[in-house]
């Protein structure tokens, strides 16, 4: 991408009258707390730590700029099962439903925010798949709080957040994928996951580009 057009692109962004918002997916106990990720390779795990550090980082600097800080959270439960999730994974819908191995059930501790947590008075949005738009009030909320273009974080980026970003990108918003405050499991996905959203639906930037830009529009 040239130097020019992510110039526009930013510009565009930050006109008078137009307003961002930081939209933080699934930073849970269940996909960030080391004791939940056996199956990350343990050399691995620093970078999702410090990827939560980062996202702490963003929320705190657009609550200080006065930038709407929106919590998109994975949250399941026995009596509406994901089938076909089950079903993709070869569990029988006529099985238990799997409480102890599924993520971000809730009133377990997976469910949990993990590193940061929303403040009194932040919009906080449930969702029963990968996409906060899905099956929630997200889209309406975003309308009605006149936000102009977002800026998509948190876990994991080849999947919710990407999932998240695509379908803000479809509903009008521009949208903004700092690499450093998103992760996959390991890097070559990671790698992949920004390449494809920036092919299709983002710019991905940085956390210090988008609080300049919060900087420039507060």
């Amino acid at each position: 991408m040239s130097d020019g057009l992510r110039e526009r692109q930013f510009a565009a962004l930050v006109t008078p009258g137009r307003t961002g918002a930081l939209l933080v997916v699934d930073v849970q106990r269940s996909f960030a707390d080391p004791d939940y990720l056996p199956w990350v390779e343990p050399d691995y795990l620093p970078v999702i730590a410090q990827t939560v550090v980062s996202v702490a980082a963003l929320v705190d600097e657009a609550r200080a700029l006065g930038t709407p800080v929106i919590w998109i959270q994975l949250g399941q439960s026995a009596d509406r099962p994901w089938t076909s999730s089950l079903w993709l994974r070869d569990i029988s819908a006529g099985e238990p439903w799997p409480t102890a191995d599924e993520p971000c059930v809730l009133g377990t501790p997976g469910a949990e925010w993990f590193g940061m947590a929303p403040a009194e008075g932040e919009l906080v949005i449930t969702k029963r798949g990968y996409s906060g738009f899905f099956g929630t009030t997200l889209e309406n909320e975003l309308h009605e709080r006149g936000i102009d273009w977002v800026t998509v974080v948190g876990l994991t980026i080849d999947c919710c957040v990407d999932a998240t970003a695509r379908d803000a990108f479809q509903g009008g918003w521009p949208v903004l994928v700092p690499s450093d405050a998103t992760a996959a499991y390991d890097a070559e996905l990671q790698a992949n996951s920004l390449a494809n959203v920036a092919l299709n639906c983002g710019v991905v930037v940085t956390s210090a580009d988008v609080v300049g830009l919060w900087r420039l529009a507060s």
